[in-house]
């Protein structure tokens, strides 16, 4: 999972299988191992009705309804945003890059704009 942090703005991508994850379990997360604390950002399943945001103790975790989820697992659906207080949220799937990158992609999903 990627995140990229903009003002207030928070943008999360997930690959493949991390929606695979957050289906089945209705979690996923991914971890950055600073050397006095890491720095966590999760995605977990809620029963609200919009996107919710919230920061605890260098964590930062994302409510995502469970339709959002079923139809991120089930359908050709990219993505939802919403708004947490003054946080733009945006939760999408994560597509292979067009230009040439040495990031490994093989988890990602196709990229639509390379269809004929």
């Amino acid at each position: 999972m990627k995140i990229r942090i903009k003002d207030n703005s928070v943008r999360l991508r997930l690959t493949m299988s991390e929606i695979d994850k957050l289906g089945n379990t209705g979690e996923v997360d991914c971890r950055t191992e600073f050397i006095n604390k890491p720095f966590v950002y999760r995605i977990v399943q809620t029963d609200t009705a919009e996107l919710i945001a919230s920061f605890v103790e260098n964590e930062i975790v994302i409510g995502l309804p469970t339709n959002m989820i079923k139809e991120l697992v089930d359908t050709e659906r990219i993505g939802f945003e919403g708004q947490s207080g003054p946080v733009k949220i945006l939760v999408e799937k994560d597509f292979v890059c067009i230009d040439n990158t040495m990031e490994d992609q093989s988890d990602n999903f196709p990229n639509p704009s390379l269809k004929c």
